[in-house]
């Protein structure tokens, strides 16, 4: 049997991470997140994490340090972190982006 469930989140309500994070919505395999106009850092440590991200930027400007290589995040741009992969973000510009992560990012513990 399939599950027909359906998930209905308000960005204005929904929980905020501890980075100030917007949680969306969460299913089983995969969550999404959104960062409105973070401001500009430079000084975030490099991390990794037990689940992959991919994301888009809707506005903005960022740098991502991932294993050795730098790419900038320009508006249009989407990109993808693998799991475990070392990585970085210096934001350059406020940014505002989305990202999804599988397995969700909250059901490992992890709130970044």
């Amino acid at each position: 049997m399939s599950d027909t469930t359906v998930t209905k989140v308000n960005a204005g309500t929904s929980r905020q991470g501890d980075q100030g994070q917007i949680h969306l919505a969460s299913g089983k395999d995969v969550s999404m997140r959104l960062w409105r106009d973070r401001a500009p850092t430079d000084n975030k440590p490099p991390s990794s994490h037990d689940y992959e991200v991919v994301g888009y930027v809707i506005a903005g400007r960022a740098e991502l340090e991932i294993e050795g290589r730098t790419v900038t995040l320009e508006a249009g741009d989407s990109w993808v972190v693998p799991r475990g992969a070392t990585h970085r973000y210096r934001i350059l510009e406020p940014l505002t982006a989305v990202e999804a992560t599988a397995p969700p990012e909250e059901k490992g513990g992890q709130d970044g």
